[in-house]
């Protein structure tokens, strides 16, 4: 058939399609360059398994819930924790009798709250933060809920921190550590954090899937490689055991051997 022999109608069409398919095939690429992160408070709201999850599932503090709603406020509140992932980590934190605590990362420190009442009257929270502007945020809820004298915040780069923590004498003597804060960090947070934590004591690392990034990460791309990076480097780490869950934004948990 010549070209002359195909009717406007047919051309019309086969040119839809044509546009249709390329179309589709760029959007396609363009949606799997940055997978959806399901966290229960950001695209996981239209998930209705995750929503049943939360309503079969969330047993959440007042105050806890309260200091949720306000962190939604802010422009910046993907970067919370989400809470299906706080309870979890926090019930894990009671498994294994956790009195001292340690979170790289506070943001309005929702989660901080959340460790803070799953421990023990005499425990701690070590919380490290940059500034204190959205720390701020969470202090009348830590308040509100009596558990702001077992919140120890540390406002300073938390590299030092960890260091001071060291140099204090205070390696092998914390019980469950959180990682949440800058990416290209974060070799140098889990190092430190695996010695400040004694045997048998729980790393948990956030955003290890990185909306999906991490499948193909771009070389340019600071913050996937180093999440890579470490992610590769734990997989062969004989001084923990491992777990990488796809809870929140993906979430390893490294026990210490």
């Amino acid at each position: 058939m010549t070209f002359r022999n195909i009717s406007r109608e047919a051309l019309a069409g086969s040119v839809t399609l044509g546009l249709i398919f390329v179309a589709g095939y760029f959007l396609g690429k363009r949606k799997s360059s940055r997978m959806s992160i399901s966290k229960s408070h950001c695209e996981g709201k239209n998930n209705p398994l995750l929503q049943y999850v939360l309503n079969h599932s969330m047993r959440e503090h007042p105050v806890l819930k309260k200091l949720r709603l306000r962190t939604m406020e802010d422009s910046w509140s993907i970067m919370m924790v989400a809470c299906e992932q706080s309870q979890f980590m926090a019930n894990l934190a009671k498994l294994i009798k956790t009195k001292k605590a340690l979170e790289i990362g506070v943001y309005t420190g929702y989660n901080t709250l959340n460790m803070a009442l799953a421990l023990p009257d005499d425990g701690v929270v070590v919380a490290c933060d940059i500034k204190d502007d959205f720390p701020n945020i969470g202090k009348p809820f830590w308040k509100e809920a009596g558990v702001e004298n077992k919140i120890d915040l540390r406002i300073q780069p938390a590299l030092k921190t960890l260091d001071d923590l060291l140099k204090s004498g205070e390696a092998e003597t914390f019980d469950f550590v959180f990682i949440d804060a800058d990416k290209e960090n974060y070799d140098n947070y889990f190092e430190k954090s695996l010695q400040l934590l004694r045997k048998g004591g729980i790393i948990a690392i956030d955003n290890v899937l990185w909306g999906g990034k991490v499948i193909n990460p771009q070389a340019d791309d600071i913050e996937t490689v180093a999440i890579d990076k470490l992610n590769k480097k734990l997989h062969r780490d004989i001084r923990i055991s491992l777990s990488m869950l796809t809870v929140g934004d993906g979430l390893t948990l490294a026990i210490k051997l």
